[in-house]
């Protein structure tokens, strides 16, 4: 099933993702949260909410792109969510994927290792006294575009960092808890 999915992943970004010029991309998300935090003088905390909010709302659009480009079915339960998360969802919009592990005991909560991340290319986190920021987590976005995308698809999760190269960990992890699958409801006003 993962070969397959992985497959799927890789036609998709052969012949529908639109292709922009990377370090055009990773620059300009630097200048936002360079932005960031010198609206918020340098508060990290406020910088890492921004950063989550302004993911969520990306999320919640760029789920209708996602669906359209792949015609996937819903998926059947967690674990093939998160691979169509990791072998599609990020080869579709950012050419990475990363790596599934450390699923809970009851299959409610994974981690997706991040071996590269490109909106940390040509970063370096700002420094006090010699030692990194540790409160800013540069790449929060990505928490809430997949918090964003998941509510979309009636999964209410919880996502976060975990740990991060560019904060000197040896790794950049990123946890999913599923926290409830969301009923599928129609809104008001519209049977």
């Amino acid at each position: 099933m993962s070969k397959h999915i992985k497959a799927i992943g890789e036609e998709v970004w052969r012949t529908k993702a639109t292709k922009i010029n990377s370090e055009l991309f990773t620059l300009t998300y630097g200048s936002i949260v360079s932005q960031l935090c010198s609206d918020f003088n340098n508060d990290y905390i406020e910088v890492n909410k921004q950063l989550y909010q302004m993911g969520y709302n990306i999320g919640v659009r760029l789920i209708e792109e996602f669906l359209c480009s792949t015609n996937l079915p819903r998926c059947s339960n967690f674990k093939e969510t998160s691979e169509i998360v990791s072998k599609i969802g990020f080869k579709l919009f950012l050419n990475i994927t990363p790596n599934i592990t450390n699923w809970s005991q009851d299959s409610r909560s994974f981690s997706l290792i991040l071996d590269e991340n490109p909106l940390s290319d040509f970063v370096e986190l700002p420094e006090i006294g010699g030692k990194v920021i540790k409160e800013l987590w540069y790449s929060n976005i990505l928490c809430g575009v997949l918090r964003g995308c998941l509510e979309m698809v009636q999964l209410d999760c919880e996502v976060n960092f975990v740990s991060d190269v560019l904060r000197g960990d040896t790794y950049t992890e990123m946890r999913i808890k599923l926290i409830q699958v969301l009923k599928d409801e129609i809104p008001a006003g519209e049977e």
